[in-house]
């Protein structure tokens, strides 16, 4: 048997164990156990050990639970709901305004977690009840809470892209500062939409009345500090490294702290609080870490058969593709992988044969993060299988069913669509930031 023949046969070996529903690490553990044990023998049983030195011997790995534990703290604390109010004030009046704001704290809560998971929560649990009993169109509402939320691993700080700039070997504070502008621009668009549709249909968002609105401005004023502990965190951490004062490790430190400072000053800082965020923050980190482990194992088995230069000859070769041919399939791929796969699995799945490809066509891989990272977004939430399609109904209000969810998500898979194009197109919408900052 051919060794492409067996990096095939294990490809499609992990992606069928994946459909039966197996967790992501066993499966592909087991694919990369029994594939070395066949293939090398006893001997095979060193490789599992070497990943795990490997794994330990990544620093930045130290972010990764720090920054989990960071954003349960801002959830489980109520610092989100407090700046859900003082967006439903602000932005009440406007038309469509709290779905507008809404899409607002989903940013500013992507930008203190680093998950998209987190982001969909707070809105399906807080934002979608407040806008519905409001007589907020539900299909309308949807979409805003999973378009908003998948931002969460395009702004700073990503822990998508961190993993990604382990694996890379890219700097984390130049992807983190290539996916600005494309996450700010996805934003915006969603914001231009939702005020287009309610200007020409007002029944979607009725204006928030005055009675709710009624208040003195000193306590309007007031609300707004909410929004100050979240910046200040947001800087403390992603600032502070961006500018070169603190390492990557260093500000997931500095974040973590700030926040828990920022939960005790509120006084909410409970013990259950805080038994509920160590275990919240422990089960999403050891899922990682099991991850990781597992896909570094199934790498060394499938790079040692050359699976990555099986892959080159394949595509550059036999099929003679071109560079721009070959990058629109890898997007494709990451697409129909989404379906089935959370972003996690699916980077250390084909980043160690997709990335020394990139690499060897030209692309710059910080631009080539950013755009895996936004493909990410569209696959989370295409139907019929989007990944965050069916957290999403699992964490909706009753009213809103699964085919509402699958109708709400077609104009924001269309603007990422949209966004996509336009940083293949233009390269520099996304790489314009990180050479200005590494160039002052």
């Amino acid at each position: 048997m051919s060794y492409e023949l067996i990096a095939l046969l294990m490809f499609a070996s992990m992606m069928v164990l994946l459909m039966t529903g197996q967790r992501v690490f066993a499966a592909i553990g087991f694919v990369a156990a029994a594939a070395g044990l066949l293939l090398y023998g006893d001997g095979a049983i060193e490789m599992p050990f070497t990943a795990a030195f490997k794994l330990f011997n990544w620093f930045p790995m130290l972010t990764l639970p720090l920054f989990i534990y960071m954003g349960y703290v801002m959830s489980e604390s109520g610092i989100a709901e407090d700046l859900y109010r003082m967006l439903h004030v602000w932005c009440g009046r406007m038309p469509g305004g709290l779905a507008i704001g809404t899409i607002f704290l989903m940013v500013i809560i992507s930008a203190m977690n680093g998950l998209s998971v987190a982001g969909m929560a707070i809105g399906a649990t807080i934002a979608l009840p407040e806008m519905l009993r409001r007589g907020y169109d539900k299909i309308l509402i949807t979409g805003v809470v999973q378009g908003g939320s998948s931002l969460g691993i395009l702004v700073p700080p990503s822990v998508v892209m961190v993993l990604y700039g382990m694996i890379a070997r890219e700097p984390v504070s130049q992807l983190w500062l290539a996916g600005v502008i494309p996450g700010l621009m996805m934003a915006t668009m969603f914001v231009i939409y939702v005020v287009v549709r309610c200007k020409i249909n007002p029944a979607l968002a009725p204006v928030v009345s005055d009675e709710e609105l009624d208040m003195p401005l000193r306590e309007k004023l007031a609300l707004l500090r909410a929004g100050i502990i979240p910046f200040l965190i947001f800087f403390s951490m992603t600032g502070l490294f961006v500018l070169g004062y603190i390492s990557l490790v260093e500000s997931s430190a500095v974040g973590a702290t700030a926040a828990t400072l920022a939960a005790a000053f509120k006084r909410r800082l409970s013990f259950k609080v805080i038994h509920e965020i160590s275990r919240k923050t422990l089960a999403i980190s050891c899922m990682f870490l099991w991850l990781i482990l597992a896909a570094l194992a199934f790498g060394a088995v499938f790079d040692g058969l050359g699976a990555v230069r099986a892959i080159e000859s394949l595509f550059i070769t036999r099929w003679d593709l071109s560079p721009w041919e070959i990058i629109i399939m890898m997007q494709v791929s990451f697409i129909i992988m989404g379906m089935f796969l959370d972003d996690t699995a699916m980077l250390v799945i084909v980043a160690p044969l997709y990335i020394p490809l990139v690499d060897l066509l030209g692309f710059d891989l910080i631009w080539f993060g950013v755009l895996y990272t936004m493909t990410c977004q569209i696959a989370y939430i295409t139907p019929p299988f989007g990944y965050n399609l069916f957290l999403m109904r699992a964490m909706a209000p009753k009213e809103i069913g699964l085919l509402d969810i699958y109708r709400s998500i077609w104009p924001f898979v269309a603007m990422m669509v949209i966004t996509v194009v336009i940083v293949m197109i233009f390269p520099q919408v996304a790489l314009w930031l990180p050479e200005l900052v590494r160039g002052g």
